[in-house]
């Protein structure tokens, strides 16, 4: 026995000793009871220095797993309830065996279904991948964030680790407010909700639209982003995707789909759209929010990547064209341009809305790490959001060109859409499969997204992919798209 310890560098050698007699009693190598090695001999048996020892005795007894027995020594403590060495407390050796996947309803088999993180496929060390289109980690602003955190830390620290409000951090949302009215946004009415990122925001919005008694209508761009569709669907939605023009969504074909059926809601994304990175021109936005005002039909405005503009002059949100209207639910984040790891969004709409978005996030989460929103207000505060997206438009707009040129040289028969944002779209001709070449490319350390994962129809956007390209290397970015290229050259004969 204690002839398996071996030390970690990056934890105390105290805590480390501790855990491991702990791990000992667990598991019954150690019995109630039974007394421990002296201090000194455990000292000389691990190969560690006596207080060590000494420090990780104490704490063993601190959590109950051991006592003392003053001039005897420390002896392993009885534990309440606990199995041992495999056997259950019943007093039996027989074990309690749920068959979980048995157990899991509809909800949890459709979310596992639609995991596309679990079903793609894996890049191995080396492999080049233009999945993500997360943002760069090589451009985050390190050292203002962690000003911002100690500035936060200093004013308001013991709030800041104790629960916050379900509604969110009120200096975050008073500050994301004046943002939005700087966009054109009449707020007048409106209300905001902070939530962990894009995706809790939609969750939350589309579990309180739909009608439980009924499946729910949804209309949407065809394609569009993924992670809308699965919740969609999880929430029991139909989906009638409408195809995309280069300029937004079809007018017309949105029109004949309002005229032939009815819908609960619709979700738009306008700005740098997933996956085609089209940006729906200003008159479009303005057809598209009369037909819905005609209709009815309230609308889900994704602002994904909206800061992400390398040219041209603002577009305004569709929810800003609506002025004091209160039929757009806007989500947004800034997870694309500044730091995903802080899963902070926020979701602004009516403010009557909003109150019951708020007991829906109260009853499932509480509230959002209140730490992440202060960080954030406070990086906001001191006014480094302008400097950073400045030096991220540069980096990504040449990275945009960088990889809209090799596309066009190496991909010449496919074509190209996408304005901005983090990644490209592309379109071969009818009838060519990107999952083969998404095959035949892995096998040479080459990945990309297949698009049919982003269209609302089975069978659709077979020949479609999206190339990220974020956080890929110039090289890598010219490499991979070069064989991407011959690859899909050599498919089509």
């Amino acid at each position: 026995m204690f002839h398996d310890f071996k030390l970690i560098d990056d934890r105390p050698v105290a805590i480390q000793v501790k855990e491991y007699v702990k791990r000992l009693i667990i598991k019954g190598a150690l019995q109630p009871g039974q007394k421990l090695p002296s201090t000194r001999e455990m000292s000389s048996l691990l190969h560690v220095s006596r207080n060590t020892v000494i420090a990780a005795y104490e704490g063993l007894e601190d959590d109950g797993f051991t006592y003392a027995v003053r001039g005897k020594g420390s002896y392993v403590a009885a534990m309440v309830g606990h199995a041992g060495s495999g056997e259950s407390t019943f007093g039996t050796a027989e074990l309690w065996r749920v068959d979980w996947k048995a157990k899991m309803n509809a909800y949890a088999q459709e979310a596992a279904r639609l995991d596309i993180m679990k079903h793609g496929i894996q890049a191995r060390k080396g492999t080049i991948s233009f999945t993500s289109i997360a943002p760069d980690e090589q451009l985050f602003d390190l050292g203002n964030v962690k000003r911002a955190f100690m500035d936060r830390m200093s004013i308001e620290g013991q709030v800041l680790l104790n629960y916050g409000y379900a509604k969110g951090y009120k200096p975050l949302i008073d500050y994301l407010l004046r943002y939005m009215e700087h966009k054109g946004v009449d707020i007048r009415g409106k209300d905001m909700l902070i939530t962990n990122g894009f995706t809790e925001g939609f969750d939350i919005v589309l579990s309180a639209l739909r009608d439980p008694a009924r499946r729910g209508a949804a209309l949407c761009e065809n394609p569009t982003h993924n992670t809308a569709i699965k919740n969609l669907k999880l929430h029991g939605y139909d989906i009638t995707g409408i195809p995309m023009e280069r300029d937004g969504i079809h007018l017309g074909q949105l029109e004949q789909a309002l005229e032939a059926g009815s819908f609960d809601v619709a979700y738009f994304v306008p700005s740098y759209h997933n996956p085609t990175g089209i940006v729906m021109s200003p008159a479009k936005r303005n057809a598209v929010m009369k037909l819905m005002m005609r209709y009815q039909i309230p609308v889900i405005e994704d602002g994904f990547n909206e800061e992400l503009r390398y040219s041209g002059a603002h577009v305004a949100p569709l929810i800003a064209t609506a002025g004091q209207s209160n039929g757009v639910i806007y989500l947004g984040s800034f997870s694309k341009v500044l730091f995903p790891g802080l899963r902070v969004g926020w979701v602004l709409g009516d403010r009557e809305l909003i109150d019951s978005l708020e007991s829906i996030k109260r009853a499932r989460t509480i509230h959002t790490s209140t730490m992440d929103q202060s960080i954030l207000y406070q990086y906001l505060l001191n006014g480094n959001f302008d400097k950073y997206l400045k030096k991220a438009r540069t980096e990504y707009k040449r990275k945009y060109e960088w990889t809209k040129a090799c596309c066009e040289a190496h991909i010449p028969w496919a074509q190209l859409s996408g304005d901005g944002g983090l990644h490209l779209f592309l379109t071969f001709a009818e009838g060519f499969n990107t999952r083969e070449l998404l095959t035949a490319c892995a096998g040479q350390g080459v990945i990309f997204t297949p698009g049919d994962m982003f269209f609302t129809g089975a069978g659709e956007g077979g020949n479609t992919m999206r190339i990220g390209f974020s956080r890929v290397a110039d090289d890598d970015i010219e490499r991979g798209i070069r064989l991407i290229g011959q690859t899909a050259g050599q498919l089509m004969g």
